[in-house]
């Protein structure tokens, strides 16, 4: 019995089932890119200021994290990553780096816990930036997964 024609048989389901699998892994390792805008409108409650901001952060599968803001019309103070869903505050998850006149980048080697993470996955992440007039945060913009549908509440 010669066991070629059988393997030669199975070589084109072999290569189909690598193919998805590999497709797959793939999909699962591409990092997130999200690009946003914060707004004196989304924060709570919601400040009225003629200040702007934009952001680009990057979310990978490892949960690290790397990105920037940059904010127009505004002095900031500080800005941070935060935890909490549209409409409600929360703590601080990453402290960002002042980055020239108007930027904030997200420092290297900053990562996500697991609950962070899956906090990030349901959209429960926030940028805001602050202010020496707005001292709880002048800008904010909701860090939603390109998958995850916009979240609703102040200023969407």
């Amino acid at each position: 019995m010669n066991p070629v024609p059988t393997f030669r048989l199975a070589m084109p389901g072999i290569l189909a089932a690598t193919t998805l699998a590999l497709a797959a892994f793939s999909m699962s390792a591409i990092a997130d890119e999200v690009k946003f805008k914060l707004s004196g409108d989304a924060e709570v409650p919601p400040v009225t200021t003629t200040a702007s901001g934009t952001a680009a952060i990057t979310v990978k599968p490892d949960m690290s994290v790397s990105g920037n803001v940059t904010t127009s019309g505004i002095a900031a103070t500080m800005a941070h990553i935060h935890i909490g869903k549209a409409g409600t505050n929360g703590p601080v998850v990453i402290t960002l780096t002042k980055s020239g006149d108007n930027g904030w980048m997200v420092p290297d080697g900053s990562k996500l816990s697991e609950t962070q993470y899956q906090a990030y996955k349901a959209g429960e992440l926030y940028v805001n930036v602050h202010s020496a007039e707005y001292k709880p945060g002048e800008l904010r913009g909701q860090l939603t997964p390109p998958n995850k549908p916009k979240a609703t509440g102040y200023g969407y």
